[in-house]
């Protein structure tokens, strides 16, 4: 390991002369005797280029960005033809993963946080997440829009920097983010309360101030804080709260405070299920309240027939009866109600495996068929609505706080 590079010592180049010298692409300068050396390598000290050390390896003293973005771009930065190297050392260096941090704690914390970006597309189109469309709209003007379109998107017309999505559970507000994150292709935090809270002491307000960093850095970017009544609950004498609980609660409020006053579109995107459990400071940062309310009956219909296709050789399903027994139900309701009429013909095929004493051959297992209606109210027997008691409340607080379509 002793030949091995210094990941905090290495500069750009002297790594890839060290790896051009290891899979023999080309030749370490060798230091000269008189203290002069090829390809502007000096072993004396007195020159601002590459040192040379005794051993022939290459050696500078350089940030640990350098490290990061030989490690995660810097391979693309050189071209290859016929075997020749081609340098480009003239380009602009692509952004570093982590900005530069006042000390090293903050940037050990910064590097936790990095988990926590979403690598890649999560590919959920807007099409995919049947009705909300009053929610979609809102999302689309509030954060999709200013994207594409920023030189619409000055003064007045500022992007809002907080969203809220509420509603009952399982109505599709992760699948909004995720769609949000598919459609912006903009740097996503997936931030949940175990991302911003610690057992040390001060460690949760620093891993805010540090996820805002990050995102700032990274920007244009979005954090979506999932169940965010998790974290910043109503403040008062009459709770028991701690005093780490208040101090992320402040710290948080600061940092949003602070996206207003910046050029960077950043853009936090909450979800909760308990909107009316939040301070009242937050719901005045969280500008944009969107409800995401329970499916409709042409979203329901959508829904099943989404996941219970009809065949063209069996008996057609009625839709028309699901949709009229399923009211109240959310998305996730119908996923479960789908879930357990499919799994009607598979215990028949169960049942008649079990009834044989021998094992059957995998290539041999017989067909399992198709859903019949009988199935289906089976299913509605036995799946019960989880989300319709609150609805009331929900529809409750979009009237007092939350934001409305104007036609």
């Amino acid at each position: 390991m002793s030949d091995e590079p210094a990941p905090t010592r290495w500069s750009f180049q002297d790594f890839k002369l060290f790896y051009d010298a290891k899979f023999g692409r080309k030749k370490v300068p060798e230091p000269q005797q008189n203290g002069q050396s090829t390809d502007g390598a000096v072993s004396n000290g007195s020159s601002s280029g590459v040192t040379a050390n005794g051993n022939g390896h290459v050696k500078r003293t350089a940030d640990l960005a350098i490290y990061e973005q030989f490690q995660n771009q810097g391979r693309s930065s050189a071209t290859h033809s016929n075997g020749v190297l081609s340098d480009r050392h003239d380009e602009i260096p692509q952004k570093s993963l982590l900005p530069a941090f006042e000390s090293a704690e903050m940037r050990s914390l910064g590097e936790s946080l990095c988990r926590d970006i979403v690598r890649g597309s999560p590919d959920v189109k807007w099409e995919s997440i049947k009705g909300l469309e009053n929610a979609k709209r809102l999302l689309k003007e509030a954060v999709v829009m200013p994207i594409k379109y920023p030189k619409y998107f000055t003064g007045l017309l500022t992007p809002w920097k907080g969203i809220l999505l509420f509603g009952p559970p399982g109505t599709g507000k992760t699948m909004l983010a995720k769609a949000v994150a598919t459609e912006c292709k903009t740097t996503f935090f997936n931030i949940s309360a175990s991302s911003v809270v610690s057992k040390w002491r001060g460690d949760s307000e620093k891993l805010v101030k540090v996820l805002f960093e990050l995102a700032r850095h990274h920007a244009p970017s979005t954090i979506f804080i999932d169940e965010i009544d998790a974290i910043i609950s109503q403040r008062g004498e009459g709770r028991s709260e701690h005093e780490a609980s208040r101090r992320l609660k402040t710290e948080l409020l600061i940092q949003m405070d602070g996206l207003t006053k910046t050029s960077e579109l950043v853009f936090v995107l909450a979800a909760t299920n308990l909107p009316w459990e939040l301070d009242a400071a937050m719901l005045r940062r969280l500008e944009k309240r969107i409800l995401v309310p329970l499916p409709e009956p042409e979203a329901r219909r959508a829904m099943f027939e989404e996941l219970l296709p009809a065949q063209p050789d069996e008996e057609k399903l009625p839709y028309d009866l699901l949709v009229d027994r399923t009211e109240g139900y959310s998305g996730s309701d119908i996923r479960l109600v789908c879930k357990e009429a499919a799994m009607q013909p598979l215990r028949r095929v169960m049942t008649f495996l079990e009834d044989k004493e021998e094992t059957v051959p995998e290539d041999e297992l017989p067909k399992v068929g198709p859903i019949k209606p009988e199935d289906i109210e089976t299913a509605l027997k036995n799946t019960r609505p989880s989300a319709h008691l609150q609805a009331h409340r929900y529809e409750k607080f979009n009237a007092d706080y939350g934001s409305q379509i104007l036609q």
